[in-house]
């Protein structure tokens, strides 16, 4: 009998795992990429690829952020985030934010082509495939993270076709369909 990788022999229901497993197990879902940014005066941004949409009444998302991360602080203070969906063109945006060296404040923003969101400050990317301004409705606990619920109050989309996704560790594209801005324009 065959056993999978990361469960031990003769126990389907594995109560307990190693973290570098569970790292490569998550990783086996494909996820879009976005850049998380809140602040005014000292924005702040981050890559993260924990994103979802919530709801279409109220027009709801959720993130989630480490704890411990600069960002959850911003984000609390600030009671508000911006998202910006990456394209498969922007790689270089998902890892200059995914980059612990790199400058912080106005400063981390001058490697990309932001604008700052009408509504609550945050910088969005206005070449992203879809961008949104949130403010903060909730927040959970949700192990090392929180999860912070957004009610979406300003969104875009720009002229992006194909999308940046994140799968098995490493960065991969996703070709739009040819009929996606029909589908969206409606």
């Amino acid at each position: 009998m065959a056993t999978a990788k990361g469960v031990p022999a003769g126990n389907p229901a594995c109560t307990t795992y190693d973290p570098r497993v569970l790292r490569r197990v998550f990783g086996r879902f494909a996820t879009g990429i976005t850049i998380v940014t809140a602040g005014r005066d000292e924005p702040r941004g981050m890559t993260a690829n924990s994103f979802t949409s919530v709801s279409l009444d109220p027009p709801m998302v959720l993130i989630c952020v480490l704890r411990n991360a600069a960002m959850h602080e911003t984000i609390l203070r600030h009671r508000a985030f911006g998202v910006s969906v990456l394209s498969d063109r922007q790689e270089r945006v998902a890892r200059h934010f995914a980059d612990p060296h790199r400058p912080r404040g106005r400063a981390e923003f001058a490697a990309v082509d932001s604008i700052t969101g009408p509504r609550t400050g945050c910088q969005v990317l206005p070449d992203a495939l879809a961008w949104f301004e949130c403010s903060l409705a909730a927040v959970y606990e949700g192990g090392d993270h929180s999860i912070f619920l957004g009610e979406i109050v300003t969104l875009g989309y720009g002229s992006g076709e194909d999308a940046l996704l994140f799968y098995a560790g490493a960065y991969r594209r996703l070709d739009a369909p040819a009929d996606w801005r029909d589908q969206i324009l409606l």
